[in-house]
């Protein structure tokens, strides 16, 4: 691996402790070094926009699905400033409840903090209506 892709999962890892962290100063600093300032993120659900945004949309997922844990799938691909990951995200005290799987496809800007996410879903949730967001 280079060093341009070595510090890139080293940003990778930010991301994903950002979603697995409830405690808001935690959050705040992974959001820090992960985010730029007007990260902007894509997926069914709408298009979010900064990292406040992001941080109060992972808190009221958590909120209504109870223990939740983002996790990688597979090791993240990443090249010229592109980076691909394979996620699930479980629900559970436990962590044992798949709860759906997907891809986020990231742009890191650089100095290598994440721009912009898209979302793709491999396996919605159960009852997932894609229709019913804009």
């Amino acid at each position: 691996m280079t060093e341009t892709t070595v510090d890139a999962h080293e940003q990778l890892a930010q991301y994903v402790r950002f979603w697995n962290t409830g405690v808001e100063r935690e959050q705040r600093a992974c959001a820090e070094a992960a985010f730029t300032d007007g990260v902007e993120y894509r997926a069914q659900i709408g298009i979010l926009t900064g990292a406040q945004a992001l941080i109060d949309f992972r808190d009221q997922f958590a909120a209504h699905m109870g223990t939740v844990t983002f996790r990688l799938r597979e090791q993240p691909q990443v090249h010229h400033g592109r980076a691909r990951l394979r996620w699930e995200i479980l629900t559970g005290d436990d962590a044992d409840t798949s709860f759906a799987t997907g891809t986020d496809v990231l742009h890191l800007d650089e100095d290598g903090r994440i721009s912009s996410v898209s979302v793709f879903l491999d396996r919605a949730p159960e009852g997932f209506d894609p229709e019913a967001h804009d």
